[in-house]
């Protein structure tokens, strides 16, 4: 389930789906030398906790959505891309996107370069893409990429190799930057949602690696969900506390694992290409039969679940919705 549902007992955090995150992908822009595509999706159309629809209205005005790149390895960001979204009304909703670099990165700033305003966010089948220089972007609704037998899951891992997620849309923040924007070689990246609750903005969820939140985080979940990257030291003994129920890792064993595991970013090098977990993330990488296979250590080895077959091959890549909203 990737980061799909991750807030208390499977729902959303704050109580709000506009601000679960559920995955980031990095990867080289197809046919576009020089440029990185990244995808950052939120607010599944469907959830289990209570189960059936979301909300229509695609992203939340009081909130923030953000992809953080780390260019120093220190996990703490460096550049971030902020993007904040106008009211939903008559069926139309806005967003501005910022590029934020340095001290003001990690605070409440509205410093920063500011790449589009007033884009609009795709409500209908037809992606509504804006370009400006060497940046392209877009959001709004998509057929959500991930795969996954989420109720087999949920069901003491007893997959039957239903794809919960198949027919299912998510809402999509997919940039084309060019690479150089954060100069070269590996980064780390990790996207985080921040909702307006009492009087100022709280950060709802973050993430870089997929799934590992929502399994591994056990009672700490919303402390997991507050911290930063530069934090995650701390969480080590609680995700080798979930290794060791899990998978029935020895203690030692299962401590290593965990400290491979954080802090929880998504290394990426735009000069190689995309394969999780060694560099970035592309839309079809299997990503849950890996951590099926390392939660359970070894005793199992998947969900029997492959890649959709609507993805599409020009930006924002992804394909169109399901049902126009």
């Amino acid at each position: 389930m990737s980061h799909h549902y991750s807030g208390p007992d499977y729902g959303f955090p704050l109580g709000d789906a506009r601000l679960d995150l559920t995955d980031l992908y990095a990867f080289p822009s197809p046919g576009r030398g020089g440029r990185s595509i990244l995808v950052m999706n939120v607010h599944p159309s469907e959830g289990v906790s209570p189960p059936g629809p979301t909300t229509d209205v695609p992203f939340t005005s009081l909130g923030r959505y953000e992809i953080c790149v780390d260019t120093d390895g220190d996990a703490v960001a460096d550049l971030v891309y902020r993007v904040c979204f106008s009211t939903f009304e008559a069926g139309v909703q806005t967003a501005t996107l910022r590029r934020i670099e340095g001290r003001a990165a990690v605070e409440a700033s509205e410093d920063g370069r500011t790449l589009f305003t007033e884009a609009r966010v795709s409500t209908q089948r037809e992606a509504q893409v804006s370009e400006q220089g060497d940046y392209r972007f877009f959001a709004g609704w998509r057929s959500d990429p991930f795969f996954f037998d989420t109720l087999g899951a949920l069901n003491d891992m007893t997959f039957t190799g239903t794809d919960f997620f198949t027919g299912k849309d998510v809402c999509s923040i997919v940039l084309e930057v060019p690479s150089l924007d954060w100069g070269r070689g590996k980064v780390g990246l990790w996207a985080r949602t921040l909702g307006w609750v009492g009087g100022r903005f709280v950060q709802a969820e973050r993430g870089g690696r997929p799934s590992q939140a929502v399994f591994l985080t056990g009672d700490q979940k919303a402390a997991y969900f507050a911290a930063s990257p530069a934090d995650d030291a701390s969480f080590v003994p609680v995700y080798a506390h979930s290794l060791e129920h899990i998978g029935g890792y020895a203690h030692d064993a299962a401590l290593r694992v965990a400290a491979s595991l954080l802090p929880d970013i998504l290394h990426y090098d735009a000069e190689q290409p995309a394969c999780y977990p060694g560099n970035g993330r592309a839309l079809v990488d299997d990503v849950m039969d890996g951590f099926v296979s390392l939660i359970t250590n070894g005793r199992m080895k998947g969900d029997d679940v492959g890649p959709h077959d609507d993805l599409i091959v020009e930006f924002p890549y992804l394909g169109p919705p399901h049902r126009d909203r």
